[in-house]
């Protein structure tokens, strides 16, 4: 099957990057690589010890005609020991609409918090933070539909509302399974200084209901999710986020200063939690490019989940600290050397780990979201 979908997915990228068609779609191609080097297994983690290969992309993009563009993006990733292919990307979108309106349809990641619409080679750290990684599965992306609108206002202000199958999230029979809704602000302070905050809202209508389904995505002995949704779930999740970005003159290409935070808040867990079961996570992150290829960066997080058993819950808790060092020849490419301190309630893995990354990009490359 495997070499089926690689075979395809190759003939698919010649026939587009050859001959007439070139001339007419004239498409971007990316490959993005992803490897990395582990020391332990570590709780809630979607990376295993030992060599592996992350999040690896292979994109095509191209405008369609003055309406229309279109995006492509396959992910090659592994787990156990095996190979696997995903379509994490297959949208169409519209180009030019009036009153600031924006239109996608097909597969793509949704836009609800900071970090989930982004591609993961565009992070900072390793992994995304426990928060994400427990109630995101990472990074949630399904098939839907999603309208933006970025109003006229003198400052940036853009809502926007999705509509998911939600089967990417949790297992279930709903023809649209997931909505959500969110908001993001942002502006200058001066030259230097910017700043963006957002609130997003996912009602889930397909969550697990037992305790059979709610392990079906998450091995508990060992901390791993081998399943592309998320491990723990609740009918409604909140997300707040906030960033704030220095730089002297507004130079990002010498020196830059990041610092993000997000709240995560999931209840309504299944139909036997109380008012008292709920997740929750959150996290600090502050990056420093002190240099033109140099950064670093410290992120402090933490979430409290409820493991289902039976007709109650257990509570499982994880504290994480990550500090990184990161050297970037380009814009291209990247290596991280990354340190994660782990403490935990509930989980029997928790540890201390040293990780050794890299994130190289083949072909077009666009600038990355703020």
């Amino acid at each position: 099957m495997l070499n089926r979908i690689v075979s395809f997915t190759a003939l698919s990228l010649a026939l587009l990057t050859s001959g007439a068609g070139a001339n007419k779609l004239n498409p971007d191609v990316s490959l993005t690589l992803d490897g990395h080097y582990k020391q332990n297994d570590t709780v809630l983690s979607h990376r295993e010890q030992g060599f592996g290969l992350g999040h690896t992309e292979l994109s095509l993009s191209s405008p369609i005609d003055d309406l229309f563009s279109g995006r492509l993006t396959t992910v090659f990733e592994e787990h156990d020991g095996e190979s696997e292919v995903l379509i994490e990307e297959a949208y169409l979108q519209t180009n030019g609409l009036p009153l600031g309106l924006n239109v996608r349809a097909g597969r793509f990641l949704s836009q609800v918090g900071y970090l989930n619409g982004r591609h993961m080679h565009e992070d900072d750290f390793v992994e995304r933070p426990a928060a994400y990684r427990a109630l995101l599965g990472s990074h949630y992306y399904d098939t839907g539909l999603r309208l933006n609108a970025l109003l006229p206002t003198p400052f940036y202000w853009q809502i926007g509302a999705e509509a998911f199958n939600g089967n990417q999230l949790s297992e279930g029979a709903e023809d649209i399974g997931v909505y959500t809704l969110n908001t993001r602000v942002g502006g200058d302070f001066s030259a230097a200084q910017s700043w963006q905050a957002g609130l997003s809202y996912l009602h889930n209508r397909q969550i697990s209901t037992d305790e059979e389904n709610h392990d079906h995505a998450l091995d508990h002995e060992h901390g791993h999710d081998h399943s592309h949704g998320a491990s723990y779930t609740g009918k409604n999740l909140y997300i707040a986020d906030a960033i704030w970005k220095w730089s002297p003159n507004g130079n990002t290409r010498e020196q830059q200063f990041t610092l993000s935070a997000e709240y995560l808040y999931a209840d309504d867990l299944n139909t036997f939690a109380t008012s008292d079961d709920y997740h929750e996570g959150w996290y600090v992150s502050g990056v420093h490019q002190f240099a033109p290829q140099w950064s670093a960066g410290i992120r402090y997080g933490e979430v409290d989940l409820r493991e289902a058993h039976g007709d109650h819950f257990h509570s499982q808790r994880l504290k994480e600290t990550d500090v990184m060092l990161a050297w970037s020849r380009s814009h291209f490419s990247t290596l991280r050397l990354q340190y994660t301190h782990q403490s935990a309630t509930g989980f029997s893995n928790a540890d201390n780990t040293v990780a050794l990354q890299y994130v190289v990009s083949l072909g077009a490359h666009g600038a990355h979201g703020y």
